[in-house]
């Protein structure tokens, strides 16, 4: 599994998700567990709905030539 999930977009991710738990919690809503999903997505780097149309937002590795 290659990670596809890079830099600011897994710090994004994982606040955002600890933002929706955080008022799933607050409400008392099923919204917690929808922030499980990018609080998981940014804590492992990788993205399933990214694969099929080949996005990645990690940084591109120089080749040495």
């Amino acid at each position: 599994m290659k990670n596809n999930v890079g830099g600011l977009d897994r710090t994004l991710r994982i606040i955002v998700g600890v933002v929706i738990i955080a008022a799933g919690g607050y409400f008392q809503s099923w919204w917690g567990a929808v922030g499980l999903i990018p609080l998981l997505t940014g804590s492992i780097g990788w993205c399933p709905a990214y694969l099929p149309f080949g996005i990645s937002s990690c940084a591109v590795e120089k080749s040495e030539e």
